[in-house]
């Protein structure tokens, strides 16, 4: 799974078995997982034809899954949990009865799940969603237009997605975190180049921090003149054992390791993804091999 996002629209690009409540949605494979910004003028009867232009415009064609916000893209929030990753935008216009406005939530998970936890991932987000509201004082469930996408890759190793499962504590957490992430965003009008991308971490007791690659106090972390675009890989986790290793985590499971690993710290590869954001890892690592001859 690999994101970017692009004028108005965030892409999520891969070979997911997805599920999705927005327009069109349902449950099928798709290479693409969409949100689109759409105008304040837009006529909600030409929504499906928005989504289709905006696919078209990337190439994608018919291959997707995608939802409208009026929140720009830029200020969506990525909350990454191990194989889980959540990207949302959320805007509430408060007036009584909690009055109009959109959240949208889109859960990628790099572990293969069942069509059945697909679905019961829709309804543990959902929940979240509600729980985050209300502890905000916001007297409502959420808003008529919210939508969510759920969608996996790889091998079936999921068979059910409840809120006490590894799949429902992480999607649960990370919502719950990100709704007011996302509303203060949103209400503040925050003006930035990229989604904000908060990681779940466990040094020094578990807690959400939120990364940036301005001012990082820990640079160099490989070598110098290294690039930062890319300072949590989006091609987490590879299982490439060229690039990366297998270790022994906290509870007594396997986690991927790949500190030791500088592919997307170098500058011409980076380069290379922010120009092709559909570039696969394989040719990523084909071209640092070019680079080295």
């Amino acid at each position: 799974m690999r994101y970017y996002t692009e004028s108005d629209t965030l892409f999520i690009r891969g070979s997911f078995r997805a599920a999705s409540t927005g327009i069109n949605g349902g449950i099928r494979s798709v290479s693409t997982l969409l949100n689109h910004t759409a105008g304040p003028d837009r006529d909600p009867a030409d929504a499906d034809k928005e989504l289709d232009m905006a696919a078209a415009g990337s190439g994608i064609g018919s291959d997707y899954f995608g939802l409208l916000t009026s929140v720009p893209a830029s200020q969506t929030c990525v909350l990454q949990h191990d194989f889980i990753t959540v990207f949302i935008t959320a805007g509430i216009r408060r007036e009584e009865h909690g009055g109009a406005g959109t959240i949208n939530i889109l859960v990628t998970s790099s572990e293969g799940m069942s069509d059945a936890a697909l679905l019961a991932t829709i309804m543990v987000a959902t929940e979240a969603k509600t729980e985050a509201l209300l502890a905000l004082d916001l007297p409502l469930t959420g808003t008529p237009a919210d939508a969510v996408i759920v969608a996996c890759e790889g091998v079936e190793k999921h068979r059910s997605a409840g809120r006490m499962t590894d799949v429902g504590m992480r999607v649960r957490e990370a919502v719950l975190h990100g709704i007011p992430e996302a509303l203060t965003r949103h209400d503040t009008a925050v003006v930035a180049e990229r989604p904000a991308f908060f990681i779940f971490s466990r040094i020094r007791g578990e807690h959400w921090i939120e990364w940036s690659p301005d001012n990082c106090p820990y640079y160099p972390c490989h070598f110098k003149g290294q690039s930062c675009d890319f300072c949590y890989c989006p091609f987490y986790p590879c299982k490439d054992e060229n690039l990366g290793q297998w270790a022994s985590g906290s509870n007594g499971g396997r986690v991927w390791n790949c500190a030791r690993c500088t592919l997307m710290h170098e500058p011409v590869v980076a380069s290379y993804l922010k120009k092709y954001p559909d570039s696969s890892l394989d040719e990523l690592v084909r071209l640092a091999e070019q680079i080295k001859k």
